[in-house]
């Protein structure tokens, strides 16, 4: 393919359509690392979280019929992601105890949660499905796709709306469009949203006039296990139908550089899990070249350092202006 084909493919809605799709396993544990970061708790665990609720879903979504036989096809893949679900939740409220409770580093918590889901995981698809690499051999099922009526006829909207092939994206991007409002919402319209700013902004404080503070973190560490079980569902069980070894493949990272950069607010958040996703996409296009793979692999990660050198410059400079400012009001 020439690189003027590329080029072409790139400017398009179906582009634009791939990144949202891309950007959906980024998007959904950034959501989450955002309400714990605003909390003050930020959760390092998401990588492992969403390895652990991936894995989860495709076993169990793949071996219920087994274990309840003659029950509808439905049944088996919401019991799989609901488990998948409960797992997320129990695993963030491991880093919530650990560091609430027993006073742990949260940073240690959330890296032992990570190594912890990164072996375990490989043992327990070892122990079940005799394969170290994918549970390729298992039939799992996967979360519909939901199609927009009436739009695929439009000539851009169409494709933009309902993807690239007009299949409609999956149950979860959905989800994470819908959970960025409802975020929002939580954070600036109501009373649990203010106290959980106002327990990350200072604690001390915020226990002064009464607020919980145990219980908020506890409330927002939940609530970031849920969207990064959400996450990895997506990848194990919508994005594939399978569950492959470290499959996250540092998405849980990325989305933690993803709320600096997109200045620890909502809107801001996703819009720059869409430049990841967009990075990650033309990486795909890109592979049809004569290009080395190594060189294509390296545009994840270094746009994750850019976007970390730009958020540090940004507020570096927003320091100066305000020490500046606060200068000159003292003369």
């Amino acid at each position: 393919m020439s690189i003027e084909v590329v080029l072409r493919s790139i400017f398009t809605a179906a582009f634009v359509a791939t990144i949202i799709r891309v950007s959906t396993p980024i998007i959904l544990p950034a959501l989450g690392g955002l309400l714990s970061d605003l909390a003050g708790v930020i959760n390092i665990a998401l990588e492992g979280i969403m390895l652990g609720a991936a894995f989860t879903g495709v076993m169990v979504g793949a071996l219920s019929p087994d274990w309840w036989p003659g029950q509808p096809d439905w049944l088996y893949l919401w019991l799989g992601v609901l488990a998948g679900i409960l797992v997320g939740l129990m695993l963030a409220w491991l880093v919530a105890f650990f560091h609430l409770e027993l006073g742990a580093d949260i940073i240690l918590a959330g890296l032992g949660i990570n190594i912890l889901a990164q072996g375990g995981t490989v043992f327990a698809m070892f122990a079940l499905t005799g394969d170290k690499g994918s549970t390729s051999t298992l039939a799992s099922p996967a979360i519909p796709n939901v199609v927009i009526p009436w739009v695929n006829a439009l000539p851009v909207v169409g494709p933009l709306l309902n993807a690239e092939n007009l299949t409609g994206y999956n149950l979860l991007t959905y989800m994470a469009l819908l959970l960025t409002g409802l975020i929002w919402f939580l954070l600036y319209r109501t009373p649990f949203g203010a106290h959980l700013r106002a327990v990350g902004e200072n604690s001390e404080a915020a226990a002064s006039v009464g607020i919980n503070v145990k219980r908020v973190r506890y409330g927002a560490l939940l609530l970031s296990g849920f969207c990064a079980a959400l996450g990895g569902l997506n990848l194990s069980m919508g994005y594939l139908t399978i569950f492959q070894a470290n499959m996250t493949a540092g998405r849980g990272f990325i989305a933690l550089a993803v709320i600096y950069l997109g200045n620890r607010h909502p809107i801001g958040t996703v819009l720059a899990a869409l430049v990841f996703g967009a990075a990650v996409s033309l990486g795909a296009r890109l592979g049809t070249l004569n290009i080395p793979n190594q060189l294509i692999e390296l545009i994840p990660p270094v746009v994750t350092v850019a976007a970390l050198v730009l958020y540090n410059l940004r507020r570096r400079a927003q320091l100066l202006a305000n020490v500046r400012k606060f200068q000159q009001q003292a003369t």
